[in-house]
């Protein structure tokens, strides 16, 4: 047989009720796994406009075809729902030891649905599976919470996967943590499983997979591994990680610098690799990975794997804030809490910016170290300034003003690339399926740290296009985003772990109908062309300083190249789909629905 169990368990948390299903075969065979299938499930069981905080809502937790297998870097978990930071499709992943413990217990995902009376947490323990009591978990942070865990059931085997205080509180950025320093951090995960009344889940799997040759898998492993792994277009995530984009940013001028006013910060080298490297203390890896690109870092009594460049740069630079041992406490707060770091930088700084310019007074500056690592307990708690800060910046600028500079995407705060130093990614993030996302199209590699002209419209369509179908598939097959993988070797792995033949193409396309899913699930929502814009700060002013001082994006351009984007697609003006595309791609039943 092939590393799929074929089996999804389905828990529903009203009715106490926990049953097994078997997956349909052609849905795999069009979605492979992750993202892809998530979707499917997601777009068929959760009616239009349902509120993502209603038992109504759904959440698919779901592995892909290579978890538990001994291919590097594919132990990754897609957690599938309805945010209700942005009310599109959401997916988000996470990585660690989960994804394999979850197929070692012999199924595929796990689909959660409707709301218990009171919290509870789940226990998955092979096809044991029980809905148990949390009360006495409520209120804890992620930590303490895992440590409860393994302390109640008897045995540190099991992996746990829990939300802390802001999820319970329904902040609509909370995420949810695994093995306590991993996060499915973007778009509110965390607040649709408190929305349910789920603390947590503890997962234990003593099965195994078996291959029908495993001796050919092990030996292709082995030269990818030689080949394509352990290279230096991988390697960078274990001798430096994702901090070393600190300086890279800084020196293109796109390192997000108070609330996206510069591309440039003074004080970049204190928060850059350098810095991280020096308070390093060790490595970590998720479940079978060559690459091990978890950092952790200690010193003054903090402990916390990261911060990762996201969090440096959106949590650091963009708040004005060059004190590591600031960010790393911030950092550790918001995973403790279960706070997207990105969403929960993106706010404060907006609200940075305005007290700064007395619009409104949020008691907080820029630079203001001391005060800002206070603040992620205030807004899990929705306690004091917290309250406000907690809604999120689109729904603050709504309340109090500054629209223009609010900096999100659909509601989803923009990530650690300024757009007007790599214009590719202002069509990245603005095309995004589940609001500002850095993973769908990551167009600054070729741009401003590439060799292609990142002041221009010219050929980024194409690229932004091409980008989202090989990640779309990429998601769903369930690979890290750190392996800089082919999609023929992605092709040949897939191929031996569903024991038939999957080619290049095949995955390609699939890509290219996963991303059409996800559009037509977000029409149905009331999502169109209007919401796929960036701030006007983005078309109206100018950078400050660093190398790309005095760079804007012309609205008019921008505009150019979203018709061009749609255009390839094979979608109208509006950016809906053709009804001859999405035959090509074999949903078109779903078009009705959505328009």
């Amino acid at each position: 047989m092939s590393s799929l169990t074929g089996i999804m368990l389905r828990v529903n948390l009203s009715e106490n009720k926990v049953s097994k299903e078997t997956i349909k075969r052609e849905w795999v065979d069009n979605y492979f796994g992750g993202k892809g299938l998530g979707y499917r499930y997601l777009i068929e069981e959760v009616p239009a406009k349902v509120d993502p905080l209603s038992p109504k809502n759904k959440m698919v937790f779901i592995t892909g075809p290579l978890a538990g297998t001994p291919v590097s870097s594919t132990s990754k978990l897609c957690i599938i729902t309805k945010s209700p930071a942005t009310g599109t499709i959401l997916d988000c992943s996470i990585g660690g030891m989960a994804p394999a413990e979850i197929k070692f217990a012999g199924y595929d995902g796990i689909i959660i649905e409707g709301k218990a009376a009171n919290p509870v947490y789940l226990v998955i323990d092979d096809s044991k599976v029980e809905i148990k009591d949390a009360k006495t978990l409520w209120g804890k942070g992620t930590r303490d919470t895992e440590f409860a865990l393994r302390s109640e059931l008897g045995s540190d085997d099991f992996k746990i996967m829990s939300i802390g205080q802001a999820g319970e509180n329904l902040v609509p950025f909370s995420c949810i943590t695994s093995e306590i320093y991993r996060q499915a951090g973007r778009g509110g995960a965390g607040a649709v499983m408190g929305s349910k009344n789920l603390k947590a889940m503890a997962i234990r799997g003593s099965g195994s997979l078996k291959m029908k040759d495993s001796k050919e898998l092990m030996e292709k492993i082995k030269k990818v591994m030689k080949d394509v792994v352990l290279t230096a277009d991988n390697l960078w995530a274990f001798t430096d990680g994702t901090p070393m984009i600190v300086d890279m940013a800084h020196n293109a001028g796109i390192l997000p610098t108070r609330n996206f006013q510069s591309g440039s910060f003074e004080g970049y080298s204190k928060i850059d690799s350098e810095s991280v490297k020096s308070a390093l203390k060790n490595k970590k890896a998720c479940f079978g990975c060559a690459l091990g690109c978890g950092n952790f870092i200690a010193f003054d009594g903090i402990r916390v794997e990261g911060p990762e460049y996201e969090t440096l740069s959106v949590a650091g630079s963009n708040c004005g804030i060059d004190d590591l041992k600031a960010v790393a406490e911030f950092n550790r707060v918001c995973d403790d809490y279960g706070i997207d770091t990105i969403s929960a930088g993106g706010t404060i700084a907006y609200a940075m910016e305005m007290t700064e310019r007395k619009i409104h007074d949020f008691g907080i500056t820029f630079g203001d170290a001391k005060k800002y690592v206070k603040i992620p307990e205030l807004i899990a708690k929705k306690e004091g300034v917290g309250k406000d800060l907690a809604l999120g910046s689109k729904a603050l600028s709504e309340k109090y003003g500054g629209r223009e500079f609010a900096m999100h995407v659909k509601g989803l705060e923009i990530p650690g690339y300024e757009p007007r130093g790599s214009w590719g990614m202002s069509l990245a993030y603005g095309t995004a399926e589940r609001g500002a996302c850095h993973l769908r199209a990551w167009t600054v590699a070729s741009e401003a740290f590439g060799d292609l002209d990142p002041f221009t419209v010219e050929g980024k369509a194409e690229l932004v296009l091409n980008n989202q179908n090989n990640n779309a598939i990429k998601f769903s097959v369930c690979i890290c985003d750190f392996w800089a993988i082919s999609p023929e070797v992605m092709a040949e792995m897939t191929s031996l772990a569903l024991e038939r033949e999957v080619t290049a193409g095949e995955l390609i396309k699939a890509g290219e109908r996963i991303w059409n899913l996800g559009r037509l699930f977000n029409l149905r929502e009331g999502f169109s062309r209007k919401d796929d814009y960036l701030p006007a700060r983005i078309y109206q002013e100018s950078l400050k300083g660093g190398s790309t001082d005095g760079k804007f994006i012309p609205l008019e351009d921008y505009e150019k190249m979203l018709s061009e984007y749609y255009s390839l697609r094979g979608w109208d003006n509006e950016g809906v789909p053709s009804k001859e595309k999405l035959e090509e791609l074999g949903i078109a039943e779903f078009l009705v629905k959505a328009v």
